[in-house]
């Protein structure tokens, strides 16, 4: 008997569902056999997008957050040493946004290209005795975040005056003492002028300078003020002041600004520029502010012949400041480059706040100092 009309549509449901099934079958199988040929990452490609990962997290934070910078000379001596190796926060004060474009980590960027920029708020408003990394403002360079790096410590807010009297800082007024650490010349006076001091007494005392007077009672050392008081209490030591500097015209002529009579234990008084305060333009106050105003201000300023005053072509009786400014010295008083020579340091150079040596090398011993390695910044 011949199949029924039923059967034979079951008969052809059924090969229909083995026919998709079976084709189901061959794509599984092609998909697994195409997965299992696809080609993995070798070695060097791994290594080289995790280079390229943590080079990218690296200028992001450098860029935002921090930055690493390195004491090349002795001028924060003792407190900073030569070879150490300091983080400085870039968030206590704002961090600058970039004001070029370069290669990360290289001195090299693309010249007469200023990008506007601007400072993020901070959590820290810049306070007299932090250490400071800025871009040093005497740097003919024109982009400001490519000018030096330099690192001192903040003596003048925006609005006082500063003064040296004898070696001594007053600031409106008020004497600073020294701080722990810092350190600079000091006159011994001898009860005999045969008598040598002790070397290894001075070692102790971290005195690694001293230098003979042309007078044979008197000599003259580097060193902090504690231990000036402790070479003061030896029994044939008449006395211990500070070596004061002798006006010279090689002094007159370094000083800021040149031709004020002043030397670096006798200067000022200068008062430090403030944003939003006005100064009466006078002969006086022009020698003091002209950088300010033309330099870092960015502003056309000339004095005229009849003793009138021009700013951007317009007549001025008085110039009101656009951003603060902060007066700097180093800790190692007499072998420091800072706002005595140079002048003030503005807001928009400062890079950041120093917190930590995190390493340090003694190129004498060509070892580390481990003793130094993550200790805080005083």
């Amino acid at each position: 008997m011949g199949k029924s009309r039923a059967e034979t549509r079951r008969e052809e449901r059924k090969n229909r569902k083995a026919g998709r099934q079976s084709s189901k079958g061959d794509v599984d199988k092609a998909g697994k056999e195409s997965g299992a040929s696809a080609p993995k990452k070798g070695k060097i490609r791994e290594w080289l997008d995790a280079m390229v990962f943590a080079v990218v997290v690296m200028v992001i934070l450098r860029t935002l957050f921090f930055d690493l910078f390195q004491i090349p000379t002795p001028s924060m001596e003792k407190n900073l040493l030569v070879g150490d190796y300091l983080f400085v926060s870039k968030v206590h004060y704002g961090t600058r946004t970039p004001m070029t474009l370069g290669i990360p980590f290289t001195p090299i960027y693309l010249k007469g290209l200023t990008l506007p920029h601007m400072r993020i708020p901070g959590f820290s408003s810049v306070k007299r005795g932090d250490a400071i990394v800025f871009n040093w403002p005497k740097d003919q360079v024109d982009v400001i975040e490519r000018r030096m790096h330099y690192i001192k410590r903040v003596v003048g807010l925006p609005g006082e005056t500063v003064q040296v009297v004898d070696k001594q800082v007053v600031v409106d007024g008020e004497g600073q003492k020294l701080m722990a650490g810092m350190q600079q010349y000091w006159e011994v006076h001898k009860s005999d002028p045969r008598i040598q001091l002790n070397r290894s007494a001075l070692d102790e005392l971290g005195i690694s300078e001293v230098i003979q007077t042309s007078n044979q009672s008197i000599v003259q050392l580097i060193a902090t003020e504690l231990a000036a008081e402790t070479v003061a209490a030896w029994p044939w030591v008449e006395s211990v002041n500070p070596a004061v500097a002798p006006y010279s015209r090689g002094y007159d002529a370094a000083m800021y600004p040149p031709g004020q009579g002043w030397t670096p234990d006798n200067y000022g008084p200068v008062t430090i520029p403030k944003a939003g305060v006005s100064i009466e333009l006078t002969s006086e106050s022009w020698r003091i502010y002209e950088t300010v105003m033309t330099r870092y201000e960015g502003h056309v300023a000339q004095m005229t012949g009849d003793g009138t005053f021009m700013i951007d072509g317009q007549p001025a009786t008085h110039y009101t400041f656009e951003q603060d400014y902060y007066w700097v010295m180093g800790d190692n008083r007499d072998n420091s480059e800072d706002s005595r020579f140079w002048g003030f340091v503005p807001m928009d150079h400062v890079v950041g706040k120093a917190l930590m040596v995190y390493f340090s090398w003694d190129k004498n011993s060509m070892l580390p100092r481990f003793r130094r390695l993550f200790s805080r910044i005083k």
